[in-house]
């Protein structure tokens, strides 16, 4: 590698590690007191940043939480995903992955910054739209795989994705908006777990 392309490579590092330190400061400072009650000062302080930086790689404030936002959905899934591969049975991934998800909605980011800022600070159909990209793919991989191994009657998996996909949300607000998660976590898993087995052939 020349001189020339060293430095662009160093540049395009530094970049990156700057990117990630504003997303991992702002990720924290939401998670602690939500979205309106960080300003960018105090993101851009904590990352160890000037202003320059935050504004050279997000256009605002809810650009920057938008990523932050991102950058969680993406780590639920790859947990979900990682958890639920390690069983065996094509069925008891389904119902693993299930418990996982809810699990992560008692998690303070999760809670704060996905289920009760993300909605209404990027607008309802914005953040139903992450929710898809990073989640859709995963239920969708899951019910064709119960579908598969024959266990649920065959039928077009792309609504059905849909519908769970809408389930499994509602469930995680319900969570995050009840006085007692814990309790709430539990009833809505009940209630899901139901819904998932009125779908298994008799």
């Amino acid at each position: 590698m020349n001189v020339k392309n060293r430095t662009k490579s160093r540049k395009a590092e530094q970049s990156q590690a700057t990117r990630s330190t504003l997303v991992s400061a702002a990720r924290s400072l939401f998670a602690e007191r939500g979205y309106a009650g960080v300003p960018t000062e105090e993101i851009v302080q904590r990352a160890g940043v000037t202003r320059g930086a935050l504004y050279h790689h997000f256009k605002d404030k809810q650009d920057l939480f938008r990523a932050v936002v991102e950058q969680l959905e993406q780590e639920v899934v790859e947990r979900i995903a990682a958890v639920a591969l390690a069983e065996g049975d094509p069925w008891q991934q389904q119902q693993t992955a299930l418990s996982a998800y809810l699990d992560t909605c008692l998690e303070r980011d999760v809670q704060q910054v996905i289920l009760t800022d993300a909605p209404s600070v990027l607008g309802l159909e914005a953040w139903r739209d992450i929710e898809a990209t990073y989640g859709l793919a995963l239920v969708r991989a899951g019910l064709q795989l119960v579908m598969e191994a024959g266990l649920i009657e065959e039928q077009p998996v792309e609504p059905l994705a849909h519908l769970m996909l809408g389930a499994i949300g509602e469930a995680a607000l319900v969570i995050a908006r009840a006085e007692d998660p814990g309790v709430a976590r539990e009833q809505v898993g009940d209630s899901l777990s139901r819904l998932l087995l009125g779908l298994r052939k008799k």
